[in-house]
């Protein structure tokens, strides 16, 4: 019987900096679970021959963010296949418009493009019809997939190599079943690529929760769908056959993933009885110390980091945002557990509620360095995504937001803030980073750290990462990676490609400046460590955030300071009005 080819080339695209370059890098930071997800599978679909038996499918999975995607290559690579596809995958709306760019160069040469992700799956579930840059995307003949594949892969396939494709594959009405689903997984070479050799798969998709700057509840839906032990299991054995142990959790929440305690104990019974050594990175609610033995499990399953959605430490930024179930009266019990755990806590901060202030905000931060034992803390614009409530309601009011998606990075103003101008609100953003990241204020997190037994080593690492990657690399920590590469001729459409005597020197330049100042930075910090380490008093350290919290959670400092703000709601604390008590007396 002869034989042909299917070749499918899978491209998760990088995000354009100010300048128009590409952010890539040598070694990449966040593993990519869309690909993950996607390539297994369409891996299951080449092994079930879903074209048929003479067709041999071949997937060739690739993360624009450590990799140099060399266009001309690809077609030539799907020509001589005789036929395939490009798959742009987890396309978010800062990586829209380097997408699209990739898809005009790979429709130009006429070969089939499919895109999918949060930003397609975004607008489609949130707005009446499509904006101008998904309409863009329909008049190139890029196809576009919103929902989620399982179970649609082989007839997409199918439509493909027809020539029958349709323009739009909506299913967000049905989503699947996470049970004994495909496995997502990617080749070694690919997972290598990445800091740390970790690898991604989620335990479950979906949130409970409303947070309207959110749209994971609007693509991945409110009721949450789950993987099995056994399917976590199956995951963890097929990533240990290629040698990776370390395993991203890309749950946006998987402290409410129900099945959370069967998956921990079975990966304590691979690690306790059977040897394996794996560690993970999760992202979790700040309830999640509320829930019986979830913290201590972390600690025992290897659980290194946590990431926090904190958000904010004023209850009406919070209450204006439905993230109701932020307590801040509990943050310091919450962050003390995970210090007792032994796990290093990231997290999130947003700038930019409606009554914010450049003094509001200050004065925060300097409320947090004092009083709660987090580790690190990421700030973020707060920015209306396509596909949140926050963008669907500013959309249909008609309020001016920045058409230019990349720029929905949560590193720019993308609407106004009723308080302060685009200029004050980036200032804003930038001193954010350097009220934290002091040099005081890193030795008090090195010493918080140490004195927990958690490894100093890892906490200065990411400290020069996370305190750096603003003044030094001018993007947000989230997009960095080891060692910028930049490719001159891959430049935003519509930006000139600059002379090699004008882009090299540069370039040359910018190596050196930014590799002494990372050199310098992570020095400073290595001998802070050090220094901590040989000092006999540091295991003893306490300060305020390390205290008990009170016994009356009125009597917080945190609390009193935004007691006018909390609301009367169940559970909350009664702040005591001195006024009123001495009537009363």
């Amino acid at each position: 019987m002869s034989r042909r080819r299917f070749k499918i080339v899978l491209i998760v695209p990088s995000h354009y900096d100010d300048d128009g370059y590409v952010i890539q890098w040598l070694r990449s930071a966040i593993p990519s679970n869309s690909l993950a997800s996607v390539y297994g599978l369409l891996a299951e679909c080449a092994d079930d021959r879903v074209l048929g038996p003479d067709v041999d499918i071949e997937v060739e999975p690739h993360d624009e963010m450590n990799t140099v995607i060399n266009v001309d290559r690809i077609v030539r690579g799907i020509r001589a296949a005789g036929g395939g596809f490009v798959g742009l995958v987890g396309v978010q709306s800062n990586q829209f418009p380097r997408a699209l760019d990739l898809g005009r160069r790979f429709r130009t040469a006429g070969i089939p493009v499919v895109m999918g992700g949060f930003h397609v799956s975004g607008c489609l579930s949130m707005l009446r019809e499509l904006p101008p840059d998904l309409r863009e995307a329909l008049d190139l003949g890029i196809t576009l997939f919103a929902g989620e594949g399982e179970g649609r892969m082989a007839d997409l396939l199918r439509d493909i190599d027809g020539g029958t494709a349709k323009p739009i594959y909506n299913y967000l009405a049905d989503m699947p079943d996470l049970d004994a689903a495909t496995v997502p997984i990617l080749p070694r070479q690919t997972v290598t690529r990445v800091l740390g050799k970790y690898a991604s798969f989620d335990a479950g998709r979906g949130c409970p929760f409303q947070c309207s700057f959110c749209t994971i509840i609007n693509v991945q839906g409110r009721k949450s769908r789950y993987r099995t032990a056994d399917d976590v299991e199956t995951i963890v054995r097929a990533q240990a056959r290629q040698g990776i142990t370390r395993f991203f959790i890309t749950d946006d929440n998987f402290a409410r993933n129900r099945n959370w305690e069967a998956i921990f104990d079975r990966l304590i019974e691979l690690k306790e009885k059977q040897g394996f050594k794996f560690r993970l990175l999760l992202q979790v609610d700040t309830l999640c110390h509320r829930i019986p033995n979830f913290i201590e499990k972390c600690g025992r399953v290897g659980v290194l980091f946590v990431f926090i959605g904190l958000e904010s430490i004023n209850p009406q930024s919070l209450m204006g945002t439905k993230k109701r179930q932020n307590k801040i009266w509990e943050y310091r019990e919450m962050l003390l557990a995970w210090k007792r755990a032994g796990v290093i806590t990231y997290c999130g901060y947003i700038l930019g509620f409606p009554t914010d202030t450049p003094e509001s905000i200050a004065r925060d931060i300097e409320i947090i360095k004092k009083e709660l034992p987090l580790d690190f803390l990421q700030f973020y614009f707060l920015t209306p995504l396509p596909g949140s409530e926050d963008h669907k309601i500013l959309h249909e009011r008609g309020v001016p937001m920045d058409p230019d998606m990349n720029k929905y990075d949560l590193e720019h103003a993308c609407t106004a803030h009723p308080n302060m101008s685009p200029e004050v609100w980036r200032q804003v953003y930038r001193g954010a980073w350097a009220l934290y990241y002091t040099d005081e204020h890193i030795e008090t997190v090195l010493r918080r750290a140490h004195a927990f037994g958690v490894p100093t080593n890892k906490v200065s690492g990411l400290i020069t990462m996370l305190s750096g990657a603003n003044p030094i690399e001018h993007i947000h920590p989230l997009q960095l990676g080891l060692f910028r590469r930049k490719v001159r001729s891959q430049r935003r459409t519509g930006m000139p490609i600059e002379s090699p005597f004008v882009f090299y020197p540069r370039r040359v330049w910018e190596i050196g400046r930014s590799s002494a100042q990372w050199l310098a930075r992570a020095n400073r910090y290595r001998a802070l460590r050090k220094r901590i380490a040989a000092d006999p008093a540091s295991k003893a350290y306490v300060d305020e955030a390390l205290a008990p919290p009170p016994a009356n959670a009125a009597d917080d400092h945190i609390v009193q300071a935004y007691a006018a703000q909390i609301p009367k709601t169940h559970g909350a604390p009664k702040h005591h009005d001195a006024a009123v008590e001495r009537l009363a007396g």
